[in-house]
């Protein structure tokens, strides 16, 4: 409930000082603000996704993966054949 009063708030205040600045130049320096603080945000987010696939490992061939439940396959038959009855 305090998010919603608070962002009501915020909004509000904004809306105001774009269409009823106090100052002369108030509402421009908060529309380049904003417009500033949107494009960082997207291109950090941008940059953040960059980064992640440059340092992931690329996965393993599936040949690998498939020899290696091949042999723990034949391992589990053999503990299996292993195991008197």
């Amino acid at each position: 409930m305090v998010l919603l009063v608070v962002s009501i708030a915020i909004i509000v205040a904004y809306i105001w000082l774009i269409f009823f600045p106090p100052l002369i130049g108030v509402d421009l320096f908060l529309l380049k603000l904003t417009g500033a603080v949107a494009v960082a945000i997207i291109f950090a987010i941008i940059g953040w996704i960059g980064y992640t696939l440059a340092t992931t490992p690329p996965p393993k061939p599936i040949e690998e993966i498939e020899k290696e439940i091949e042999s723990e396959l034949k391992k589990a038959e053999t503990k299996e054949q292993e195991k008197p009855s």
